[in-house]
């Protein structure tokens, strides 16, 4: 029965420069081989892989020609923002799809025979196509003042093994743009001009609906409107003046009516009292005939009229009219006069011997006297006539000035409530003339900015670089590639020696004997190997080694023969 055995884990020793040294020499082939098999596989992948080409093409955004001050862009959108939208036009896939399957073109043929057209296009769209800003720095007249970067550029590119379709593909894509820009500008000049023409029309029915009701409010609320009311008060103000006088006027009228009365009634009692006087009797003395005396009955008369004149004017003018006192003082002048013409009467007829036989005669003054009445009693009714009409023309001033007065006092007070209303329109046409106005002006811009856009002279694309034929491919670069595929191999053989040498515990050298069994040590002895042996495992090795570079070698001429003579 063996005895169980004990296990004691040591603690490998740090290895130095010469322990590395020993490890290189040990696992040479380890590190050598992956090392050149790396360079071999990237190089030959290198020559194997497609070039791949790229085309470039340059566009810029050239500013409006005339300045923005003079003509205004009415356009809201600007360059950047129409370049996201025909970027996305120009990229979809009915878009990139005509492109592949153009005759001219016939792009991805080996995919298209394995892949669906979809996920070709999306490559193609995410891959292969980039269309990308070119940051620029504005002078200080420029955009941007502040010297900060802007972009006024950007450049479109293509990959494709064919240097030649690249450069096509550019081509295509730089007059797809130039081509949509200009259809963009027409339709947005278009579409803007619809626009704003449908809204000025809206404008100008909502403008013409809020006249017609400001229209039918006057015609209904005529005189009544808030704006009317100082011309209402003072035709108020006109209107009670006119009463005013007219009740003047009015009252005068019938003063003069009243006198004409009492004139025609004192003219009447005139012609009564001539028709009673209108024969006088003459007695005879001696065949001497004595008259009575006529210059006295003139003067009664004449005392009479004045007395009844008199009386009608102190009626209506009162006692202290002017000229109520003077015909006062003809009335007394009159008066002493008949006294003094009676007295005269009296003396004659005391003089005179009483007659023998009256005889009656015709008394020529009485009957002048009677025509001249009757005269003035037509002359009164014509006057009393007149008076009349005057006062009815009066009254009816009266009752029209009371009725515009009614009128004008309902108008004032209608006036505050309509004025609310009336506020409400013609704020609402306020509004509404505004936007008007405002549609017109932005009208008769884009009218302006669809001219400069026609003639050219807005903002522009310009083809600043054309699509460039490409010399050189930009990838693969193949010796980056053989470099890696070394640089890989190697650490791939630094890896796998450093693994052999971790599972290799056995004793190296002269330091592992002394530091894992610390004895001293007196002498080494060399191994002892069979020649045979040894010279065998030194041609299989170099056999091996040398087979393997002419593997890798040919492998290496046949890639690079492919990529120099192979392709079509």
């Amino acid at each position: 029965m063996a005895l169980p055995q004990t296990f004691i884990t040591v603690t490998r020793r740090p290895p130095d420069v010469e322990d590395y040294i020993d490890m290189m020499r040990r696992y040479r082939s380890w590190i050598i081989g992956p090392m050149f098999a790396g360079l071999v596989i990237s190089t030959v992948i290198a020559f194997l892989w497609k070039d791949t080409f790229l085309s470039r093409a340059t566009m810029r955004i050239t500013p409006q020609q005339v300045s923005e001050k003079l003509v205004p862009a009415e356009f809201s959108t600007q360059m950047t923002q129409r370049l996201n939208a025909m970027e996305q036009e120009i990229l979809s896939r009915t878009m990139l799809e005509g492109l592949i399957t153009s005759p001219a073109l016939n792009l991805y043929q080996r995919e298209r025979n394995d892949r669906p057209m979809e996920d070709i296009v999306q490559d193609m769209r995410n891959h292969d196509i980039v269309i990308q800003p070119i940051q620029m720095a504005q002078s200080a007249g420029g955009g941007a003042a502040d010297g900060r970067m802007v972009s006024t550029a950007f450049s479109i590119t293509f990959t494709y093994p064919d240097r030649y379709k690249a450069q096509a593909v550019v081509t295509a894509l730089v007059t797809k743009f130039t081509e949509q820009n200009v259809q963009v500008q027409r339709d947005q000049a278009h579409t803007t001009t619809q626009f704003l023409d449908d809204e000025l029309r809206a404008k100008k029915d909502a403008l013409d609906k809020i006249d017609d009701q400001i229209t039918k409010f006057k015609i209904e609320n005529q005189g009544k409107l808030p704006e009317e009311f100082n011309s209402n008060s003072a035709m108020l103000s006109n209107s009670q003046l006119s009463l005013s006088s007219l009740g003047s006027e009015l009252q005068r009228e019938m003063d003069l009516k009243s006198t004409y009365e009492t004139n025609l009634q004192s003219a009447i009692s005139q012609l009564t009292y001539y028709q009673d006087n209108a024969d006088d009797f003459v007695a005879g003395n001696n065949g001497q005939m004595s008259v009575q005396n006529q210059q006295l009955v003139s003067v009664s008369n004449q005392l009479m009229s004045a007395e009844q004149t008199l009386a009608g004017m102190q009626k209506h003018l009162g006692a202290k009219n002017y000229q109520v006192v003077s015909l006062q003082s003809e009335i007394d002048v009159l008066r002493e006069r008949k006294a003094q013409l009676e007295k005269e009467q009296a003396q004659k007829d005391a003089n005179v011997q009483q007659p023998d036989a009256p005889k009656k005669v015709p008394n020529k003054s009485a009957q002048n006297a009677i025509l001249n009445t009757k005269a003035q009693i037509e002359a009164y009714k014509t006057q009393i006539a007149e008076a009349n009409d005057n006062i009815k023309r009066v009254q009816g001033l009266q009752d029209n000035t009371k009725k515009n007065i009614a009128l004008y006092e309902q108008r004032i007070q209608a006036g505050p409530l309509n004025e609310r209303q009336w506020t409400v329109l013609q704020r609402e046409h306020g509004l509404a003339q505004d936007a008007y106005d405002t549609t017109m002006k932005r009208v008769q811009s884009a009218e302006t900015s669809a001219n400069l856009e026609e003639h050219k002279a807005g903002e522009n694309l310009e083809v600043l670089d054309p699509a460039s034929d490409p010399q050189q491919p930009i990838y693969p670069h193949r010796a980056e590639w053989a470099a890696i595929g070394t640089g890989l191999g190697l650490l791939l053989g630094v890896v796998l020696a450093g693994g052999k040498e971790m599972k290799n515990t056995s004793l190296k050298n002269l330091k592992d004997v002394r530091a894992y069994t610390n004895l001293p040590v007196l002498s080494s002895i060399p191994l002892l190997e069979n020649a045979l042996l040894v010279r065998r495992k030194r041609r299989l090795f170099w056999l091996a080694w040398t087979s393997a570079f002419i593997f890798g070698t040919m492998a290496v001429l046949a890639s690079m023969y492919y990529y120099y003579f192979g392709q079509k």
